[in-house]
């Protein structure tokens, strides 16, 4: 699942480094992927970095029970199957292509259903300390920090999240996705066509979309 998805289990937590935890195996995969931790048997006498520990589980045990679900498999193959026409002569490989364009109209669909508040997601990560966080990190086995720190601050000011509303920007997403993979993923034509594919698929979604966000929470109490 994409930020605001895996937000969504934890909206009605207040602590910040909780909240950062949920997304940060993200955020470090985004910013340098490259970069492999693995907190997730730490623990720490700083009740903070724990927190950020409890949040990590937290954002595996989403992905695991997402990732093996009938609706991912469902609605992964299905746009895999839409898309694969749409980018004729892209390097994107179709099983990515569908994965994260899921991801990113269940996301878009999140919002714009008001099921949650973009604004509230960046009060949080706001909130934490940045020494706590680059302790996590050194605790966690990160010997460099500064590639992270710089997408981090990147990530919070520029708030492109509430760009996720905007039904015709998910194409855009899905392409800076895929721009941290292939140089150049999609021409113009590309573009136009995914686009007419992704609102249709996202007016199929939105009747029953959260239905896997209940399958989870079931699993996860």
């Amino acid at each position: 699942m994409n930020f605001l998805s895996h937000y969504y289990f934890d909206r009605n937590v207040n602590n910040c480094y909780h909240i950062l935890g949920t997304v940060l195996p993200d955020l470090l995969k985004n910013a340098d992927k490259t970069i492999v931790l693995h907190p997730e048997k730490l623990h720490h006498s700083n009740d903070d970095i724990n927190c950020i520990i409890a949040g990590w589980n937290k954002h595996l045990a989403v992905d695991r029970y997402f990732h093996s679900s009938d609706f991912f498999n469902i609605h992964s193959h299905q746009l895999k199957k839409l898309l694969l026409p749409a980018i004729e002569g892209s390097p994107v490989k179709p099983f990515f292509l569908g994965h994260v364009a899921l991801e990113l109209i269940i996301d878009n669909l999140l919002l714009t259903t008001g099921k949650i508040l973009v604004d509230d997601f960046y009060a949080h990560l706001d909130g934490c300390k940045t020494e706590i966080v680059a302790e996590f990190l050194a605790f966690a086995g990160l010997k460099d920090d500064s590639r992270f720190f710089k997408f981090f601050d990147d990530f919070k000011s520029s708030q492109y999240l509430h760009t996720y509303a905007e039904t015709h920007q998910i194409t855009y997403a899905l392409k800076r996705i895929c721009m941290r993979v292939w140089q150049n993923p999609f021409t113009p034509q590309h573009e136009e066509q995914m686009n007419g594919i992704l609102e249709g698929y996202r007016s199929l979604l939105l009747p029953d979309f959260m239905s896997i966000f209940t399958e989870i929470e079931a699993k996860l109490d």
